[in-house]
């Protein structure tokens, strides 16, 4: 062992002080865990996948798995809740809150978010008892937006130019546009997910989003979000009610106008990040999926995996594969079956 002496009160900056520093020792630690879902052409989870049936690529090359297993995780889960869509969606959500409450299991913890113009905190993490039935019952009097058009004209709605109460030009009408909305939905998921980077890694981390999934105005980008997301290895499933529910609706909702935002932005983050995405119309509907999301959600295969890529901020790809892929599908089982993982993620920098 080098020892360097110095004279008495002359520390060098570039030794540290402290009995620690002499026994820590430094290790790069580049384990991946990839959560991931096994569906048959039903959409129900298929059981009885074995490590030697399962392939994870990174960047297209092939990894040695370390970890693997069928069982069920604990949640972390955050609830954002959509209070900017028209009232008759917020009452339909409203009239739930009971049947999403006991989907989850004792040994979860939950947090609610709601959003609109704003984002709001109702409540912090909490196992799904007394504390959060509490703000369900509380949530359940949130009133949504007008169901007509947006009043411009008349003695509710926006005047046009006028110099004593009188119109600057009669003979010409004033068009008045009327603003459009904000739906932070981008702001909302970004503090759910900086909730969930604390959590405990011991479980499974996750947002459920209920909305009519419209984007726009956030002081965050999708990006950004979707950053934090993966590098905290969590998964947003969203359960689209409203104008995403409608079957027509879904086949065009994926626009994104530039100064328009998104008018559904929830496939985007479930795709991103190994979720799923369920539309549903009705109440009854709505109450049917609470329980097959937060299943799903639960009940994942989990694989891991040592990367051999030097840490860093670049983003990496990732591909799991269930036996070989076929011409029309993701798997050589047969009947055929469905996988879903996340489709990359964000290594920790390297450490200073």
């Amino acid at each position: 062992m080098k020892i360097t002496t110095v004279p008495e009160g002359s520390v060098p900056q570039d030794l540290a002080s402290g009995s620690e520093q002499l026994y820590k020792i430094r290790r790069p630690v580049n384990q991946v865990i990839v959560p991931f879902m096994v569906k048959d052409e039903t959409g129900h989870l298929v059981s009885g996948i074995l490590p030697k049936d399962v392939s994870v690529f990174e960047d297209g090359k092939k990894q040695e798995l370390n970890f693997f297993t069928s069982d069920p995780f604990s949640l972390s889960a955050v609830v954002i809740l959509d209070i900017g869509m028209p009232d008759v969606a917020v009452q339909k959500v409203n009239k739930t809150f009971a049947a999403l409450q006991g989907s989850f299991s004792p040994y979860d913890e939950l947090e609610i978010y709601t959003y609109s113009t704003v984002v709001g905190k109702p409540t912090g993490f909490h196992p799904p008892g007394q504390k959060i039935s509490e703000v369900f019952n509380d949530l359940s009097g949130v009133t949504g937006h007008n169901n007509g058009p947006a009043i411009t004209g008349g003695p509710l709605g926006a005047q046009g130019p006028t110099i004593n109460n009188i119109p600057v030009d009669p003979q010409v009408p004033t068009v008045i546009t009327p603003e459009r909305e904000s739906h932070v939905l981008n702001d909302a998921i970004l503090a759910a997910a900086n909730d969930l980077s604390k959590r405990d890694r011991s479980r499974r981390k996750v947002i459920f989003i209920i909305s009519d999934g419209r984007e726009y105005r956030s002081t965050s980008s999708y990006q950004d979000v979707l950053k934090i997301l993966l590098s905290a290895n969590i998964m947003v499933f969203g359960i689209g009610v409203e104008g995403s529910a409608i079957p027509l609706y879904n086949k065009v909702e994926r626009l994104h106008l530039p100064k328009f935002g998104y008018s559904d932005i929830l496939p985007k983050y479930a795709n991103a990040t190994g979720g799923e995405v369920f539309n549903e119309y009705t109440r009854n509907s709505i109450e049917d999926i609470y329980l097959r999301v937060v299943g799903d959600a639960r009940n994942q295969y989990t694989l891991g995996y040592a990367s051999r890529a030097t840490p860093s901020s670049n983003y990496r790809e990732i591909e799991v594969r269930v036996g070989d892929h076929g011409p029309s599908c993701k798997s050589a089982y047969r009947p055929c079956v469905d996988v879903t993982a996340k489709a990359g993620y964000y290594p920790l920098p390297p450490g200073r």
